[in-house]
């Protein structure tokens, strides 16, 4: 479906549902950051990609922190459009996510056990809150987790104290996960985390 400016664009969100959305930065009534933003907080799970000739970094940047995931430049080829949106699908919906077993880089993660194996086989015991709060980062993989909304859902209040009570766990998980470093838990401020593996 198609919306000709941010607001229709806010519109059909709420009343369609949407596996990915596609967003142009420059758009009348509502830009696409500020659209991004409002879906992200209504969504932490959709896939949103740019398409825009807005092409400066300072703009890449704004794009990612609004909530996006991808960002393509203008002009594009439809190949790499097609390529890059099957990938966000993908990452939105991994089939590991219905096992109790899951694989982040290296490590084999267990919820159920609340517990990390790495390759050489060594077990990391993670601590009830540490287990929920990287298993919601996983089912964001790629993707990112905003603070209020992960807050909410773990601690029940998004406070100042809760709030630096999450930043203790997520480096507490950056520790534990440090020997691969393909893994990260990226800060992005303002926003909220992302795992990135």
């Amino acid at each position: 479906m198609l919306a000709l400016d941010g607001k229709q664009a806010w519109q059909l969100y709420t009343s369609v549902k949407f596996d990915m959305c596609i967003l142009d930065v420059m758009m009348p009534y509502k830009d696409g950051f500020t659209l991004a933003a409002q879906i992200r907080e209504a969504n932490l799970k959709i896939p949103l990609m740019f398409l825009t000739a807005k092409a400066d970094i300072k703009d890449v940047t704004q794009g990612y922190a609004s909530g996006g995931n991808d960002y393509l430049k203008k002009p594009f080829s439809l190949d790499e459009l097609f390529l890059r949106v099957a990938e966000l699908l993908k990452r939105a919906n991994p089939e590991n996510q219905l096992t109790d077993e899951f694989t982040i880089g290296s490590y084999n993660f267990s919820p159920k056990r609340q517990e990390l194996k790495d390759s050489d086989g060594t077990v990391v015991k993670l601590s009830h809150k540490e287990s929920q709060l990287l298993l919601l980062l996983l089912q964001n993989k790629n993707l990112v987790m905003d603070r209020k909304a992960t807050l909410l859902k773990l601690w029940g209040d998004d406070n100042f104290f809760n709030t630096r009570n999450m930043d203790v766990y997520i480096t507490r998980l950056r520790k534990k996960l440090h020997k691969d470093s393909t893994i990260e838990i990226v800060n992005i401020r303002g926003f909220g985390y992302k795992l990135i593996c």
